[in-house]
C-alpha cells in the first residue's frame, strides 16, 4: 500500500508526477527517503513504458508526467523514449537507487537521494 504522506490523493499524485519529472531530467533528486521510496515504483514504470516504445506507451507516459524542457530542444518524453530507456535496454528492473542521508536540519526529517543507476 502507498504511504499518503500527508496529502490529499490529487496532491499526491500532482507531487509524483513532479517528482518523477525531475528525476528523469536530471536523473538524480534529493528528497525525503518515504517520497523517495514511493516515487521508485512510479519512476520504473515509466522507464519500463520508455523500453516499450510504442505510441500507446509514449502517450501513456505523456498523460502522467509533466510537459517540461529537459535540455535544449527536448522535452522529458523524448528523453525518456531516447535517452533513458536506450540505457536500461538490457536491464531486467531495478532501474534506481536510494542512497539514504542524515536527518534534515530543520525539521528532522530523514533524507535521501534517489538516482537513476
Amino acid at each position: 500500500m502507498a504511504r499518503k504522506l500527508g496529502r490529499k490523493t490529487d496532491q499526491r499524485m500532482a507531487l509524483m508526477r513532479n517528482l518523477a519529472t525531475d528525476l528523469i531530467i536530471h536523473e538524480r533528486i534529493q528528497t525525503t527517503e518515504a517520497k523517495a521510496k514511493d516515487l521508485k515504483s512510479t519512476v520504473e514504470k515509466m522507464i519500463t513504458l520508455g523500453k516499450r516504445g510504442d505510441l500507446h506507451a509514449r502517450r501513456q507516459a505523456a498523460a502522467f508526467l509533466y510537459n517540461q524542457e529537459a535540455n535544449e530542444g527536448d522535452d522529458v518524453i523524448q528523453k525518456l523514449f531516447d535517452d533513458v530507456a536506450e540505457r536500461y535496454e538490457d536491464r531486467q528492473g531495478g532501474y534506481t537507487r536510494v542512497l539514504k542521508l542524515g536527518p534534515r536540519q530543520g525539521d528532522g526529517a530523514k533524507m535521501a537521494i534517489i538516482e537513476l543507476v
